[in-house]
């Protein structure tokens, strides 16, 4: 529920520079991103309003309108006709990556991550398996299925997948409330050390829905991981997370030979 209190007016910001290349909404909306994800704004906080935030960075109302839509776009923030803009219950944003746990991710973000462990038995590897593990058909393989949250709120429903053979017994432990990377590296000395991982957006079906508390039909994104260990895959985790609750932020850079470069007419993904 929202909350009637402003937000802390920040000492730092950053006015607006019109030498800077970068657009001055988006110098505006990156300033207050921070604020918002790094928790210096709290959920359900007032922002300043309009007349605040103009004299604050020097920006005209238009260039403060398109910051605020931009981020209520982003659903880091509610606009309230009348009431003015608040900070939304904010979703889990990865990135930029490190090798992390989902665990891991909750921490660094305060919050409380939980595990309830849906499945977990040893099942003979399929074809899927088999490609992405580099296992023969049929191999026997630790199958753990979890549904994920945080703060008790569910975020993603996570299958992982690992070679029964190096992990003997982990399909009895106890991983209510563990990190599995943490098992993996106090119980088998598995440390994962490097991973790949594909993002393809979906709609969740009727068992997933009903696990994460969302209508059938709702967006998300399913993320495959496959993880090595000492130069082999060793894991395989296919994750469907929650599309109001998780998001990746990636931060992109061109590099010095692709700035160099002339682009033919017509080449190119449009911007």
């Amino acid at each position: 529920m929202l909350q009637a209190e402003s937000a802390p007016r920040p000492s730092d910001l950053r006015r607006v520079s019109r030498a800077s290349q970068i657009p001055l909404h988006h110098q505006v909306a990156n300033d207050l991103r921070d604020l918002i994800v790094s928790g210096a704004w709290a959920p359900g906080q007032r922002i300043p309003g309009e007349l605040e935030l103009i004299e604050l960075y020097g920006a005209s109302r238009t260039t403060i309108r398109q910051a605020l839509s931009n981020l209520a776009h982003e659903g880091l923030i509610a606009r309230q006709a009348g009431r003015g803009s608040f900070v939304r219950d904010a979703t889990i944003t990865a990135g930029p990556y490190a090798l992390t746990s989902f665990s891991d991710e909750m921490r660094a973000r305060g919050m409380d991550s939980t595990s309830e462990v849906l499945a977990s038995a040893v099942v003979a590897a399929d074809e899927e398996i088999v490609a992405r593990l580099d296992v023969p058909l049929g191999a026997p393989i630790v199958r753990l299925e979890r549904l994920r949250s945080g703060d008790g709120r569910p975020i993603g429903l996570q299958v992982a997948h690992l070679p029964a053979a190096l992990v003997p017994g982990l399909e009895l432990a106890d991983l209510t409330n563990s990190s599995l990377y943490e098992v993996l590296e106090e119980r088998y000395r598995i440390v994962i050390e490097e991973a790949e991982e594909t993002y393809v957006a979906a709609i969740v079906d009727p068992y997933v829905a009903n696990r994460l508390g969302v209508q059938p039909g709702s967006p998300a994104l399913v993320v495959e991981r496959v993880g090595w260990h000492d130069g082999r895959p060793v894991e395989y985790t296919r994750s469907v997370m929650r599309g109001d609750r998780y998001r990746v932020n990636v931060r992109l850079r061109r590099t010095a030979s692709a700035r160099g470069r002339r682009r033919s007419p017509g080449i190119g993904t449009p911007r």
